[in-house]
């Protein structure tokens, strides 16, 4: 029995250190807050200046699990470079770059990979009115979308729809 306990506790400290030496460190590229979980909504544990070191223990959809000296949470991606920070003579066009997508020579746009819900929240999915009337509050009728085109001087114009998939 006594073999057994400390067999386990041995194999706890070793899984406790593959997760410190899995981390990959990271830098805020700006101010940001640092959530309890992986949610906009959820509660606020800590905020990161810019320039604030990180370690990043997990990624959930667009953001990082993090752990600094101003708190552990959840962090949105797009707020922490991966890799040690450097301060250079031309900072402004990097941060630039990253921001419009157009960080490489051939112009292309970058995406983070976040696509629509994951199949949890799918699954964790109800049904909730009030939700959507608010959703239906926001439509108008054809003469009030023709009423702020005009307003904004829009142009229509005429193009093919996609053929129906049989």
């Amino acid at each position: 029995m006594k073999l057994l306990k400390i067999g386990i506790t041995v194999l706890l400290c070793l899984l406790t250190l593959s997760n410190a030496l899995a981390a990959k460190s990271g830098v805020a590229l700006r101010a940001t807050d640092i959530r309890k979980e992986a949610f906009g909504d959820a509660k606020l544990v800590g905020k990161l200046k810019a320039h604030d070191k990180v370690k990043i223990f997990a990624k959930d959809g667009g953001w990082l699990k993090i752990k600094s000296a101003r708190g552990k949470g959840w962090v949105r991606m797009l707020s922490i470079r991966k890799g040690n920070y450097k301060k250079t003579n031309n900072e402004a066009k990097g941060l630039l770059s990253m921001a419009s997508g157009r960080a490489g020579t051939g112009k292309v746009v970058a995406s983070t990979g976040v696509r629509g819900l994951g199949e949890e929240e799918l699954k964790a999915a109800k049904f909730n009115a009030q939700e959507m009337r608010l959703a239906e509050s926001y439509s108008v009728s054809k003469a009030q979308a023709q009423q702020f085109a005009n307003a904004g001087k829009l142009v229509a114009r005429k193009f093919d729809y996609l053929p129906e998939v049989e």
